[in-house]
């Protein structure tokens, strides 16, 4: 145990110094310190790297990449990167519009705890139909048992 931490601190001041650098707006040095921990499969910085490109903070914007940083980050159980998943799928941007998935992504999120994900679906629920929502449920019941086990 002792071990894993010592290992896991590095990255995590990796990551403190690159949410400061984000917050003075050194978006460049900010992505330089998400890097390492992003390739290293931390869901925290892929999430935030994900940021850098759905917004281009740093980096040029470029939403297929920002889908692939946040679905990396998903797959791991990242509440915040679910919702921005979600929220490509709705729009459309980057990927084409996914009524289905939004929700399920969304959902996966509310059920991770992101407090936003819950107004999302509230949203999103609007421009779906009740087949389409079933749908999204089969979804969620796939993939929940596998992102968040003990919810």
């Amino acid at each position: 145990m002792l071990a894993l931490t010592f290992l896991a601190t590095p990255m995590m001041a990796e990551i403190e110094a690159g949410r400061i650098a984000m917050e003075e707006g050194r978006f460049e040095d900010a992505y330089a310190e998400f890097w390492p921990a992003a390739r290293a499969g931390n869901a925290d910085a892929e999430e935030l790297i994900g940021v850098l490109y759905a917004m281009g903070l740093g980096v040029e914007r470029d939403d297929r990449r920002a889908f692939e940083w946040y679905l990396r980050a998903s797959m791991k159980g990242h509440p915040g990167a679910q919702s921005g998943i979600g929220w490509y799928y709705e729009v459309g941007r980057g990927v084409p519009v996914d009524l289905v998935r939004a929700y399920m992504w969304y959902t996966l999120s509310a059920i991770g705890g992101d407090p936003d994900a819950a107004i999302s679906l509230e949203e999103v629920v609007k421009k779906m139909t009740r087949e389409q929502i079933d749908e999204a449920l089969v979804l969620v019941n796939d993939y929940r048992p596998w992102l968040y086990p003990f919810r």
